[in-house]
């Protein structure tokens, strides 16, 4: 793929941005919400925008949804938001929380019953990135759309 320059926003000139926002609140509801609106926002993108969008990205990009909307809900106070953000061939999955604190990925164990989510959205991601915001935090995680054209598949490979 050639690199496109980029505005600041990271989408190309004359590109158009396709995203969904969801705000939500205290109860676990949300969760469920924001993993419709991640099919939902991929089927559209592949049907109105034409973007290639595998199997695999629905189902990986719904288990993030997941792990990262189930966090935000356990450890943040208050409301949340989720952004979902087509950049060039990935998904972005962007999850706002008002907790300060940094998450931090455990070490493997496979003794230990859950407390993997983070872990989990690591390795299927292409990229991760953890930044405070004036007031809480942003988890950001980058998900391709399609499995790699050489067959192997999508995201970060196990170091």
């Amino acid at each position: 793929m050639a690199a496109v320059p980029v505005g600041g926003d990271g989408i190309a000139p004359g590109e158009r941005a396709v995203q969904a926002t969801l705000v939500l609140d205290g109860d676990g509801a949300g969760i469920a919400q924001a993993r419709h609106l991640a099919v939902d926002f991929l089927a559209r993108v592949q049907a109105e925008y034409g973007l290639p969008v595998s199997r695999r990205a629905m189902e990986v990009t719904q288990l993030a949804v997941s792990e990262l909307v189930t966090n935000a809900r356990k450890y943040a106070p208050g409301p949340a938001l989720m952004d979902l953000r087509v950049a060039g061939d990935t998904v972005e999955v962007s999850v706002w929380d008002s907790e300060p604190a940094l998450p931090i990925a455990r070490a493997a164990d496979a003794g230990r019953v859950g407390q993997h989510g983070l872990e989990i959205v690591m390795a299927v991601a292409q990229s991760f990135e953890v930044r405070r915001e004036p007031v809480g935090k942003r988890i950001t995680a980058r998900l391709a759309l399609a499995d790699d054209p050489g067959g192997g598949l999508a995201g970060r490979q196990p170091l």
